[in-house]
């Protein structure tokens, strides 16, 4: 089954070139486009997309309170930010809002494409410095655990290498390239760190990283 795809773009352009992009690559589908996060709230409810692309900037609505309400109607729908600019306060807030994670649209076409598909494995891309404004957000509102002595020492010297790299914002394939292992032994990798931290995503992952 090919891995759907929403956009959520006002520039008509670009959720063009978008659309295709995906629609022609293997494993995955474009299954409806949006110029606007009122037309997406209705719209996406019912189509069921796996992840939604959606942009920030959008006329009227934006696309950080469409995510919010979105996941209200709908969480098992994963979003997924464009943004023109590093906006860390809206990238944020997006985040808070429910998004799993953000693409910039300079972005080259492998990457948004590996972004997706790490995001509907159960991933969260993002850099460094979103995951830290993550971090600090959790030790704003509660004191945060340091996580046990045992789970760091749970965790091979590879498996401590690839969280490193996660930590930088790497994505799966250039962690591959930067190891000199296979896509899928990376994948193995994360499975085996999530599981040993006992976490589901990569912001968790990267938390308990950064408290370390």
């Amino acid at each position: 089954m090919p891995i759907t795809v929403s956009i959520v773009e006002d520039n008509e352009q670009l959720r063009a070139t978008l659309s295709k992009m995906i629609d022609r690559a293997e494993g995955f589908r474009c299954l409806s486009q949006h110029g606007s996060a009122e037309e997406a709230l209705e719209a996406l409810p019912r189509a069921q997309p796996n992840v939604v692309l959606m942009d920030i900037n959008l006329p009227g609505m934006n696309g950080v309170e469409c995510v919010r309400r979105l996941k209200q109607v709908a969480p098992e729908i994963l979003a997924l930010m464009l943004t023109a600019y590093e906006d860390t306060e809206n990238i944020f807030a997006a985040l808070a809002a429910g998004a799993t994670g953000y693409l910039l649209k300079r972005a080259p076409r492998a990457e948004i494409l590996e972004a997706i598909l790490e995001v509907h494995r159960g991933g969260s891309p993002m850099t460094t410095h979103i995951a830290r404004l993550v971090v600090q957000s959790f030790q704003k509102t509660v004191a945060a655990p340091q996580p046990a002595a045992s789970e760091s020492q749970a965790l091979s010297p590879r498996e401590q290498e690839v969280l490193d790299c996660l930590s930088h914002g790497f994505l799966y394939k250039e962690i591959a390239d930067k190891l000199g292992v296979s896509y899928e032994t990376v994948h193995t990798y994360i499975r085996r760190i999530y599981e040993k931290l006992q976490v589901r995503t990569r912001t968790e992952a990267v938390a308990k990283f950064l408290r370390r």
